[in-house]
C-alpha cells in the first residue's frame, strides 16, 4: 500500500470514528433533553404524600416530637422541635457553620457533631459556636396531629 493509500485509509477510519461520537453524544443529548409535559420527568413526589392538597408530606405525629427536644428529618433535610408544650418548630437541618448535618436536639438546644456548634431550639439561633448565623426557619403546618412540611 502506497503511502496515499494508507493517509486515506487513515483518515476514512477517523471521520468514520469521529462521525460515530458524534452522533452517540447527539443521541445522549437527546435522551437528557427535557419535555414541555406537565407532568414531566422532573416531578418527584414524596413518599406518604399521596398527592395530596393540604401540604407536603406527614413528616411525624405531634406526639413524636418530644417536649424540649426534637427528631432530625435527614431525608428532608429539617429538624422539628417542640420548645414548650403544643408549640412546634422547624429549622433547615444543615449547620450554618460548614454543612453538617445536625443530630441531637435536647434540652432546648440543637446540636451539631461535627464542630458542635449548638442552636436555640425555639429559634434557631446560635447559642455556641463556631456558627455564627442561626438555622434558617422552614415552614410547617400543624393539623390536628400531624406536622407536615409547608
Amino acid at each position: 500500500m502506497s503511502a496515499t493509500q494508507e493517509h486515506r485509509s487513515l483518515l476514512g477510519r477517523r471521520t468514520v470514528v469521529a462521525a460515530v461520537g458524534a452522533a452517540g453524544a447527539a443521541a445522549a443529548l437527546t435522551a437528557c433533553g427535557g419535555s414541555d409535559d406537565a407532568g414531566g420527568s422532573d416531578t418527584v413526589e414524596q413518599p406518604g404524600s399521596g398527592g395530596d392538597k393540604q401540604g407536603g408530606a406527614v413528616l411525624a405525629a405531634t406526639a413524636d416530637i418530644p417536649e424540649g427536644g426534637g427528631v432530625v428529618f435527614a431525608q428532608q433535610k429539617v429538624v422539628v422541635t417542640q420548645p414548650k408544650p403544643g408549640e412546634f418548630k422547624a429549622f433547615s437541618s444543615t449547620c450554618t457553620h460548614q454543612g453538617c448535618a445536625v443530630k441531637d436536639v435536647s434540652a432546648g438546644t440543637i446540636t451539631c457533631p461535627c464542630h458542635n456548634s449548638t442552636f436555640d431550639a425555639a429559634t434557631g439561633s446560635p447559642t455556641g459556636g463556631p456558627a455564627t448565623q442561626p438555622l434558617p426557619a422552614r415552614e410547617i403546618t400543624v393539623e390536628g396531629d400531624s406536622i407536615r412540611l409547608a
